[in-house]
């Protein structure tokens, strides 16, 4: 994975978009749906990087027990950098996880923001989600 590869992956989900608010050093992908008239809601970070190849790393949303268990069986994984650590995963992008995993974990993290915005701004991103999937809406 390298630089260009996750920005590749964060930006391909609806509403995905890049933020520079810490410095030209970090990428910041957020996510944001437009409701009629085109008000813009509050945009939602779902993954922060250095995007920098001598110290890739990405931060990643994700479920509290898996957070856990992800730390304990990879050592590049570790509790979020300046992020609140029972939520956020460090990832550290050096070739030791393989780019499926990799992708995955930002999906993951994508849908848990996402999981978190209204029923409205969800269908406007035609997001899906878990619940919808299973026809359990």
């Amino acid at each position: 994975m390298d630089p260009t590869a996750l920005r590749k992956i964060c930006l391909s989900f609806p509403g995905a978009y890049e933020d520079f608010p810490f410095g030209p050093e970090t990428s910041v992908f957020k996510v944001r749906a437009v409701i009629a008239g085109g008000t813009r809601h509050e945009a939602k970070l779902f993954a922060l990087s250095s995007m920098d190849e001598g110290d890739f790393y990405v931060n990643l949303k994700c479920e509290p027990a898996l957070a856990v268990q992800l730390r304990a069986a990879h050592p590049a994984i570790t509790g979020g950098w300046h992020m609140n650590k029972i939520h956020w995963n460090g990832v550290r992008l050096d070739g030791s996880l393989p780019d499926g995993m990799i992708r995955d974990m930002v999906e993951d993290s994508y849908d848990l923001v996402v999981s978190g915005l209204s029923r409205k701004q969800q269908a406007q991103l035609g997001w899906a989600g878990l619940e919808r999937a299973g026809g359990n809406d």
